[in-house]
């Protein structure tokens, strides 16, 4: 996906709360945002946002000399999302279409980015999904939520490729390939995750934390973007990335990278802000499964 000009407000509003968060001095904020109106007149709107993700969270670190300024919360998401886990879990144990609710559920842990929402409450959130009667997911059409085809592909694929985004996210991510090992353990599952911080995005770490690494194999992209940009990645991941039956997408940064990407992908985010939404044909708020057929 390309960059929009309404995404130029949301960069700076991003840099200032990570170089807050980071615990910069109020000179401190202004030399970030200042760097940042220098650098943007140089970027070209063909980028991803998460390519100049990648630049704006790079400047933040260099200028206040901390290189994982969520880390923090980073550590009480993963705590938090795992302190609810068996009841998910229980929740998902007595639900009728299992791998539906777990997808469901995968879907609604994206509410966990500090990159877009930065004032979220997140205990709010996940306790209104906890005790939500109704279903947490409107599937309104086939175009934003395509389970049957999410389900087909499933089943027909041996080797899948699941991209990790946020940590605490990634106890969510947990009880969708756990769902998909039981329906069938013999399916290989990889789990990516980012090389170095940035934002709240899942690190190696967080996902060996939140028990990743008991039902799939962890390994990181090589890229430090707050998306999956290809031509960032490492070799190794790439080969991975083009061998896999099937490719798991989660989050908004990866859809932004790989909206255009050549091979198929299933795309499962929250639709969080109007120039998503825009790109997508949703509303914001709106939760999507979107099987992304490829562009030759």
């Amino acid at each position: 996906m390309k960059t929009y000009l309404d995404c130029i407000p949301c960069f700076f509003k991003q840099a200032l709360a990570a170089a807050r968060i980071a615990g910069a001095s109020v000179k401190v904020q202004k030399k970030v945002l200042d760097e940042l109106a220098a650098i943007l007149p140089k970027i070209s709107l063909r980028s991803s946002p998460p390519e100049i993700g990648r630049v704006i969270y790079s400047l933040v670190s260099e200028i206040t000399g901390k290189t994982d300024p969520y880390l923090k919360e980073k550590k009480r998401s993963n705590e938090l999302a795992l302190g609810i886990y068996d009841k998910l879990a229980q929740k998902l144990a007595s639900a009728g279409d299992k791998l539906l609710f777990a997808v469901e559920l995968a879907i609604a842990g994206n509410i966990i980015d500090y990159g877009v929402k930065n004032t979220l409450n997140v205990d709010a959130e996940l306790a209104k999904i906890l005790n939500e009667e109704k279903k947490v997911i409107k599937k309104e059409s086939k175009t934003i939520f395509d389970y049957a085809r999410f389900k087909h592909v499933l089943k027909h694929s041996k080797n899948i490729l699941y991209l990790a985004d946020n940590a605490g996210e990634v106890v969510f991510d947990r009880l969708l390939i756990e769902q998909i090992k039981r329906m069938d353990e013999d399916k290989q599952i990889i789990y990516a995750v980012k090389e170095k911080p940035v934002i709240n995005d899942a690190l190696k770490r967080d996902a060996e934390d939140c028990g990743i690494g008991k039902i799939a194999r962890i390994v990181s992209s090589g890229s430090d973007a707050p998306g999956t940009v290809l031509s960032l990645c490492s070799n190794n991941f790439l080969s991975m990335y083009r061998r896999a039956d099937m490719v798991i997408s989660k989050g908004q940064g990866n859809f932004e990278a790989l909206s255009k990407t050549k091979r198929p992908v299933f795309f499962l985010f929250m639709a969080k802000c109007p120039v998503i939404a825009k790109d997508v044909g949703c509303k914001v708020g709106d939760v999507i499964l979107r099987y992304h057929q490829g562009k030759k």
